[in-house]
């Protein structure tokens, strides 16, 4: 397809060689000419087409023309449609936009400093999804970015088209400072009966099977030999043992708590290459209210594009007062025992029972829970020698 506009025109008139005089002097380019007869064929640029027109009127000859196919003549076509137009500069702008800005990052190399940290100091140095890569410093980035997270003795980042591929080289873990020549004993921190002992260093006073009250001297740093010599040791060993633990747990039949009120609004975004581009006018002016986030990338041939939308439906709540049945009541005062089970008793306690006692009032219930737990009850304390 040509892209430049020509016409062909045909000319017939008797003041014919006329016309073939005036365009040629006009200096007007005409292409694949030939006359036959009383008619003069030739191609023109569509440009000339008006002055052609005016030199075929002086000579009183007519004038037809045509136009051939092109892709000019295809764009003048679709001149006022400004639709297309902004549709296709959106497109172009959006197409450079994606080629020159960062679409992924990929770290690689570390274990002990997570993604989120690193990703959290790179947006600090202005490198994020999104980011302008004509106007961000890699170079820059890298000497800097193991100052800004503790762990990172060494970082390396190039680009490869809109992808940032980041090298982690970790510091060396310190080896602990162990404070072994200080003299300390290990006493009970509990009341308990032994179960199990280990001991590296120092002298055991109790055995498996003894029941120690909280404060007894369990491992001794002070030996004395056979003949009257005293040496003083770091004891340093772990005792377990069985002990009781009691703790409770309340709650009110009545409280005041957010509810949902059924009031919701919509908020949808469009997340290209990094950018999160709001497609909603105003925002929710609730007092509190809670959220829901959903995002649905864009998959092309089984590949997820940097591309997607994420719906934010917000829900309003109100303070109300809620009533609990007493069933109700103790199933969320048992979410609390597995909650605490989980966050305050160390992974090397194991549990051996568990006794739960209801108790209530008018008002309130608690449950008071006994355990028996096994589990290390040994701690060192210094032993200060004159």
């Amino acid at each position: 397809m040509k892209l430049r506009r020509r016409m062909r025109i045909n000319v017939r008139g008797k003041k014919l060689y006329k016309f073939i005089n005036m365009l040629h002097d006009s200096g007007i380019g005409c292409r694949r000419q030939f006359c036959k007869g009383e008619m003069f064929c030739g191609d023109i640029f569509r440009r000339d087409l008006k002055a052609v027109t005016a030199i075929a009127e002086d000579c009183g000859a007519e004038l037809k023309a045509a136009e051939y196919e092109s892709f000019g003549a295809k764009i003048f076509l679709y001149r006022k449609r400004f639709g297309l137009f902004i549709g296709a500069v959106g497109a172009a702008a959006a197409l450079f936009w994606s080629s020159q800005s960062v679409a992924v990052i990929d770290i690689q190399g570390n274990s002990a400093v997570s993604d989120e940290v690193i990703l959290a100091a790179l947006e600090e140095l202005d490198v994020r999804e999104g980011a302008f890569l004509p106007c961000t410093d890699l170079r820059s980035c890298e000497k800097e970015l193991p100052f800004l997270v503790d762990g990172i003795a060494w970082a390396g980042i190039r680009q490869k088209g809109n992808r940032i591929e980041i090298q982690i080289r970790e510091a060396e873990p310190k080896p602990p400072v162990l404070r072994t020549r200080i003299p300390a004993n290990i006493f009970s921190s509990r009341d308990a009966e032994i179960t199990d002992v280990c001991i590296r260093s120092g002298q055991l006073l109790r055995v498996v099977g003894d029941y120690v009250p909280k404060g007894t001297l369990l491992v001794s740093a002070i030996w004395e030999a056979y003949n009257g010599h005293i040496s003083v040791y770091h004891a340093m060993g772990e005792v377990r043992g069985k002990y009781t633990e009691t703790v409770s747990f309340s709650g009110a039949f009545s409280s005041e708590e957010p509810a949902p009120t059924g009031e919701t609004s919509q908020e949808r975004y469009l997340k290209l290459f990094g950018l999160k581009i709001p497609l909603f006018f105003g925002r929710s002016d609730y007092e509190s209210s809670t959220s829901e986030v959903t995002e649905k990338p864009l998959v092309l041939f089984g590949r997820e594009l940097p591309i997607s939308t994420e719906l934010r439906t917000v829900s309003e709540t109100a303070p109300t007062v809620r009533e609990y049945t007493e069933e109700e009541l103790r199933e969320k005062l048992m979410e609390r025992v597995f909650l605490y089970e989980k966050n305050f008793l160390s992974e090397d306690t194991e549990i051996l029972s568990r006794d739960i006692k209801t108790s209530r009032n008018d008002d309130t219930m608690t449950l008071a829970v006994t355990y028996e737990l096994e589990g290390i009850i040994s701690e060192e304390r210094e032993l200060f020698v004159k």
